[in-house]
């Protein structure tokens, strides 16, 4: 490498040039994505500017145009991300796998976290780049700046003799002088000591080229279906909509890290289906009809000639002010609707029994039923429940704005199961205080397990006065894959049905009834 032709400072960290928009759009992505920053984190503890390839990485799968800088216009401690670069965007997977990440800041982004990551282990493997060689680097970024600081001081004197008096100009010229040879030298064996770490490092890169272009391969390999996935689950848990690039980045990295949550993913995607058919099969409403004409801000209701004022200049002013105060002419409806609209609150067996095969299938139930909630506009909690001495595990999956889903919630849930042995009063107590809590007095309990438990008669005689005083329904699900019980869910239960019914006629009423 030759001398650098500008100041320490002045150089770019990074090889591949990006622009603002692209700096910025790497941020958003970071600060929705802990995936993301912990990359970073991670990568900056073994090598200085892991951050900067990182953006090399993002630029090379975002931008349309890969440009390089010229190795004068970055600093030499790193040298060797631009080794790296050149072993993978030069491999053919690359190509392939920019093929649907240009101009796509989720897939670009996503695909630069699990490419990073299996960079990083690779650098922590040392089978690339020792220990000691990665200390060699370290060495380099603090020779970088103790020649910035030369540069910047000799910069400083230069300033001053141009403003000094002609009585301490000849001093300060001096001094600018010897500090600028001082950098210099510093510059010169800077360049040596680069040289030096860049052949060694060259070499190595060189002998495990199959490696790094192998984990382009990987990626590209996993990555449609990764994106896919990702897409299909925000959409099932989001009420139709697209989360932020971010967040769909996050989804993405913990559905292809996570073999269970993918197939809990897929699960919940043709169970979703299910549920929704059946749904439009018997119209919720069908008990309902149209009485009168009241007055209300309910959109689906309005009479005609209140949508006719919307093409007005003015008339469509005074259209808002009286939505806003529910001052609009609609259609009342009456029926002999029975479904309580409080919270609908779920128990979700996580005992040692549970798992395997019935955690997943407990799980999608929970979040087939989380999207029917979201969807009517209901608060959904699930309490995950072992052994008496457990504590509960609680976790409010749509407390947000409009009832949005928690996609970190999502993950807990997915990811939380504590095992040990299993009682059903403790998770049930806990649902009738919320219920007892809640603002709208009615709601419903759903008990997910696979029934092998026994309640007290006691807490039972309780528990059914308390049922009755709240005007709540309790469905159970029972979990028949492999070996189960219906045991006490009989005695507190208003209906119950298996797993094995849900894909048939006799399991419909445990989604529509919701």
């Amino acid at each position: 490498m030759g001398p650098p032709r500008a100041r320490i400072a002045d150089l770019h960290t990074h090889w591949i040039e990006a622009d603002a928009y692209d700096r910025a759009a790497l941020r958003r992505l970071a600060a929705d994505s802990p995936s993301l920053r912990a990359l970073e984190e991670s990568g900056s503890r073994l090598l200085p500017h892991f951050d900067g390839f990182v953006l090399d990485l993002f630029a090379a799968l975002f931008k349309l145009n890969i440009v390089v800088y010229p190795e004068s216009a970055v600093v030499p401690s790193a040298g060797f991300y631009k080794l790296l670069l050149g072993q993978i965007v030069g491999s053919p997977a690359f190509e392939v796998l920019r093929r649907g990440t240009v101009l796509d800041e989720a897939k670009a982004g996503l695909a630069a976290v699990m490419l990073g990551d299996r960079l990083l282990a690779l650098l922590k493997s040392e089978r690339i780049v020792t220990r000691a060689e990665m200390l060699d680097f370290w060495n380099l970024e603090h020779t970088e700046a103790e020649l910035a600081g030369r540069q910047a001081q000799a910069a400083t004197a230069r300033d001053l003799e141009g403003q000094a008096r002609s009585a301490g100009r000849r001093q300060l010229g001096e001094l600018a002088q010897r500090l600028g040879r001082e950098a210099e030298v510093a510059a010169r064996r800077l360049e040596q000591k680069a040289a030096k770490f860049h052949a060694e490092a060259r070499e190595s890169t060189e002998r495990h080229g199959p490696r790094i272009s192998g984990a382009a391969a990987d990626v590209a390999a996993t990555m449609e279906q990764t994106a896919a996935d990702a897409d299909s689950f925000s959409l099932q848990l989001g009420g139709g909509d697209r989360s932020r690039a971010g967040a769909q980045l996050e989804l993405g990295k913990q559905l292809a890290d996570n073999p269970k949550l993918k197939k809990l993913s897929r699960l919940v995607g043709s169970m979703r289906t299910f549920a929704w058919a059946l749904r439009r099969r018997l119209f919720e409403r069908a008990t309902d009809e149209v009485f009168d004409v009241e007055l209300g801000a309910e959109l689906s209701r309005l009479l005609p000639h209140e949508l006719l004022a919307l093409r007005h200049p003015v008339l469509h002013r005074d259209f808002a002010r009286r939505l806003v105060d529910a001052r609009l002419t609609q259609y009342a409806i009456r029926g002999t609707e029975t479904k309580g609209r409080g919270p609908m609150v779920v128990c979700l067996d996580g005992s040692s029994s549970m798992a395997g095969d019935k955690e997943i299938w407990a799980k999608a139930i929970s979040l087939t039923l989380l999207d029917i909630a979201q969807r009517q506009r209901r608060r959904f909690r699930a309490i995950c429940f072992a052994a008496a001495d457990t504590p509960l595990h609680i976790l409010d999956l749509n407390p947000r704005q409009r009832y949005a889903t928690d996609i970190e919630h999502v993950f807990a849930l997915a990811e939380y199961f504590p095992g040990g042995g299993t009682d059903f009063q403790k998770p049930l107590t806990a649902a009738l205080e919320c219920l007892r809590g809640a603002r709208f007095k009615r709601g419903d309990i759903v008990f997910i397990t696979d029934g092998e438990c026994r309640v007290d008669p006691d807490w039972l005689c309780n528990f059914m006065r308390e049922k009755t005083q709240l005007g709540f329904a309790l469905f159970s699900v029972l979990i028949d894959v492999g070996s189960s019980s219906l045991g006490a869910l009989k005695e507190f239960s208003d209906q119950i049905t298996t797993v094995t019914q849900l894909t048939s006629e006799a399991g419909r009423e445990v989604f529509l009834r919701m």
